[in-house]
């Protein structure tokens, strides 16, 4: 079995998936293109996006070349799959600005420098189309009576609303795109949902009749937490990768709250750790089982938003709760703190000052607007008088503090902002 599907299976990725051996065959042939499609109906991805955009960019870590379609031609049309009413429409500049946020989204995981990974909007065909020629040359391949059997049809077919008929051709624009993709880019391999096994064999099934090609496709399953609930849903509602609609501490929170039955099998799919240390984890109990919790939160909360957005995220948490305890020698590829020390060394931002700049004292509201902490001086003074700024975890009580070396500790300052921004200062002679 080729490595990639050793390692997909191995994580829990995969569902169904066609052709196995061919499939095999082609993985192994060392020239892969892949595809995944991502909804703009939002102008962020979710957690619930987390099992495709994961799958993609371990399929780029095996040297395959994987394309993030964005939907901007379909999404004018409108996906039935899993869903019981007609989506809401959208007007081409709002798919446009979306698509735009979901790029920055991605790159977090996806390497799309010098054409690594591809990232493409089908409005760019889509919208092209002529209608009688698209029906006479690719409509003519599809049966209505294997489409209303796909399980996307039958859910809006069984509903009070019903299938529309602009709904209706979503089958047929999936499977056009993997065409496209198919001559445009060499892609033979589609990846998504349990929800979009028909679509996805309907392009297997459309390029082998017009282009008599081999092609494939995998589907992931729903992932549910263990207690049935969805993936990525909250009392607050959707757990977004945007920053500005869940903040990365939130985020950090989504993951350390993880019901004990599903840290091994989150850690497997939402994180790159080797698996031989998830494995090793498996069976853990009460504080060494937050300490994975922990893990995870971390490797998470880096992957989506950097390692400066997770390292704050870590010390708020431990402001607020303490540290974790880390299971001693599990996890040794994690880039988590391991104790204080570290903690504070190796991922809070920092910045070297002349002990000689904090002879007669730098005021406190200066020095939080000299390194950033704050966006100006006034900005830095009503955050102190308004209790949010801290020195060394002492809390500052007055904007015109003089900061001196005195208040250095090991050679050091701590300077926090809130909850979630840290900087250190060490000063040099």
């Amino acid at each position: 079995m080729s490595n990639i599907l050793t390692v997909l299976k191995g994580r829990g990725f995969i569902d169904q998936q066609t052709h196995e051996r061919e499939l095999e065959e082609y993985l192994e042939s060392g020239d892969v293109t892949c595809y995944i499609g991502f909804d703009p109906t939002a102008d962020s991805l979710h957690v619930g996006s987390l099992v495709p955009i994961m799958s993609l960019a371990h399929m780029q870590r095996e040297g395959c070349r994987p394309i993030a379609l964005v939907g901007g031609g379909t999404g004018l049309v409108g996906d039935p799959s899993g869903k019981t009413e007609m989506r809401k429409m959208l007007t081409i500049d709002m798919i446009e600005k979306n698509a735009s946020k979901i790029k920055s989204q991605l790159s977090r995981f996806l390497d799309f420098s010098h054409g690594k990974a591809l990232l493409l909007n089908n409005a760019d065909w889509l919208t092209v189309l002529e209608y009688i020629p698209f029906l006479r040359d690719i409509g003519r391949h599809f049966s209505v009576n294997r489409m209303i059997k796909a399980e996307s049809c039958r859910l809006r077919l069984d509903s009070e609303e019903g299938l529309s008929f602009i709904e209706f051709n979503y089958m047929v624009l999936q499977a056009y795109d993997f065409l496209v993709l198919y001559d445009r880019y060499g892609c033979r391999l589609q990846m998504g949902g349990s929800d979009q096994w028909g679509n996805i064999v309907a392009g297997v099934d459309l390029i082998r009749r017009m282009r008599q090609g081999s092609a494939f496709g995998i589907t992931f399953p729903l992932i549910t937490t263990s207690s049935g609930a969805k993936m990525g849903k909250t009392a607050k509602g959707a757990v977004w990768l945007n920053s500005e609609k869940t903040t990365p501490y939130d985020y950090y929170q989504y993951w350390i709250n993880t019901e004990d039955g599903d840290v091994a099998r989150f850690l497997s799919l939402f994180t790159f750790l080797p698996m031989e240390e998830i494995d090793a984890a498996k069976g853990l109990q009460g504080a060494d089982l937050n300490g994975a919790k922990a893990v995870l939160a971390f490797e998470a909360t880096r992957l989506a938003h950097g390692r400066d957005a997770a390292a704050n995220a870590f010390h708020a948490g431990v402001d607020m709760f303490g540290p974790p305890k880390l299971p001693a020698g599990l996890f040794p590829s994690s880039r988590i703190p391991t104790s204080k020390e570290k903690m504070i060394d190796d991922i809070i931002p920092s910045a070297s000052m002349k002990i000689e700049q904090f002879t007669t004292g730098i005021p406190a509201f200066k020095l939080l607007n000299m390194l950033g902490i704050a966006s100006s001086g006034g900005a830095a003074r009503r955050l102190i008088e308004q209790g949010g700024a801290y020195l060394n975890g002492r809390r500052l009580d007055a904007f015109d503090y003089p900061v001196t070396e005195k208040d250095a500790v090991n050679g050091e300052i701590l300077l926090r902002s809130g909850k979630k921004r840290f900087f250190k200062i060490k000063l040099k002679n």
